[in-house]
C-alpha cells in the first residue's frame, strides 16, 4: 500500500525499483532517553568514532545505563575520559535533568503529535529539530517525518528531481515534492538514504 502510494511519483518510483529495501528495526527499543543520549554524542562526528565514545560513555555506569541521577553527578573531568567535549558533557547532562522533571517514555509520546514532540523535546540544550525528527523516524516509528533539514535528503532530492533553486525557494520545492508522499514520508526518506545516484 504505501509503495504502491509512493510509486505515484515517478522519479521515487524509479529510486524504489532499484534501492534495496530499508531495514525496519527500530533502535533502542523506544528508549527515548538512550536515543537523545546517543544522538548528542554523534552530532558532527563520524559513526565509528561516536561509537567508541558511546560505549565507553555507558561503561562509566554500573549495568552500562546512564541514568539520569548518576548522570547528573559525574564531573565534567569524569565525563572527559569517555572523550566527550565540555559541550557535549553539559548537553548530555541537559537530557538527564530535562527526564528527571519531565516524562521521556515512550508511552507518553503516543498521545502527542510529530509537532508537539518537536516542542516538547527541543528545549532541551544540544537537541535541535532535526535530533527530533530522526528519534520520530528511528525510534518512535512515526511514518509520516520529512527532514528537510538533513543534508542528505536534500542533496539526494536536488539531484532525483534535478532542482535548481537554492535557499529558501529549494526548500519550498522539496516541501512541495514531499507533500504527494504523505502520508509515508519517512518510507520515502528511508529509500532515498540508501539510493545510490548513477554516476
Amino acid at each position: 500500500m504505501s509503495l504502491t502510494h509512493l510509486s505515484q511519483d515517478l522519479v521515487l518510483a524509479q529510486i524504489i525499483a532499484t534501492t534495496p529495501a530499508p531495514k525496519l528495526a527500530f533502535d533502542y527499543e523506544g528508549d527515548v532517553y538512550l536515543a537523545l543520549l546517543e544522538s548528542i554524542v554523534s552530532q558532527q562526528i563520524s559513526v565509528k568514532a561516536a561509537n567508541a565514545i558511546f560505549t565507553r560513555f555507558r561503561a562509566l555506569f554500573p549495568e552500562n545505563y546512564p541514568y539520569p541521577d548518576l548522570l547528573v553527578a559525574l564531573s565534567a573531568e569524569e565525563l572527559r575520559t569517555a572523550g566527550l567535549s565540555g559541550q557535549k558533557s553539559a548537553y548530555l547532562q541537559s537530557v538527564a535533568q530535562f527526564s528527571m522533571q519531565n516524562r521521556l517514555d515512550s508511552a507518553y509520546f503516543t498521545a502527542l503529535t510529530d509537532e508537539e514532540v518537536v516542542q516538547y523535546l527541543i528545549p532541551i540544550k544540544g537537541v535541535g529539530r532535526w535530533t527530533v525528527e530522526m528519534l520520530l523516524m528511528f525510534v518512535l516509528d512515526r511514518p509520516d517525518v520529512f527532514p528537510v533539514d538533513d543534508l542528505v535528503i536534500r542533496q539526494k532530492m536536488v539531484r532525483a528531481y534535478e532542482l535548481t533553486e537554492t535557499g529558501r525557494a529549494l526548500y519550498q520545492r522539496l516541501h512541495e515534492i514531499a507533500e504527494s508522499w504523505r502520508p509515508y514520508r519517512t518510507l520515502a526518506c528511508r529509500y532515498l538514504w540508501r539510493w545510490q545516484p548513477p554516476v
